[in-house]
């Protein structure tokens, strides 16, 4: 009976170290995704004067866009009733948008 109750009791153990090793690994996950993001960003800001491929960019940073833009829309609608109760409905709907975009490096501001 005692034999029972030591192999329910290495079961448990074994059962909440797993559980304890899956914590550390979620636990460290948001860790080591900050350093693989950090060296790719070290990776693209860091540029050779002489490569004409990339150009002068640094990597895309959504905090140093600056955009005006306007935008018009003009809805004409026409309704025409008909002898003997029928409609006739048309729709003109006109829509433009113009504007630009600029995309600047935290060197520049």
């Amino acid at each position: 009976m005692f034999r029972l109750t030591k192999k329910g009791q290495s079961t448990a153990e074994y059962a909440i170290v797993i559980g304890l090793v899956i914590a550390a690994i979620v636990a460290m996950q948001v860790y080591v995704k900050r350093g693989i993001q950090g060296k790719v960003k070290d990776a693209v800001d860091y540029k050779d004067s002489s490569d004409t491929v990339t150009g002068t960019t640094t990597q895309y940073e959504p905090y140093y866009t600056q955009s005006s833009m306007s935008s018009t829309q003009s809805v004409a609608d026409k309704e025409d009733v008909a002898t003997g109760g029928g409609v006739t409905r048309t729709s003109d709907t006109t829509a433009s948008r113009t504007g630009t975009q600029k995309i600047t490096s935290a060197v520049n501001q």
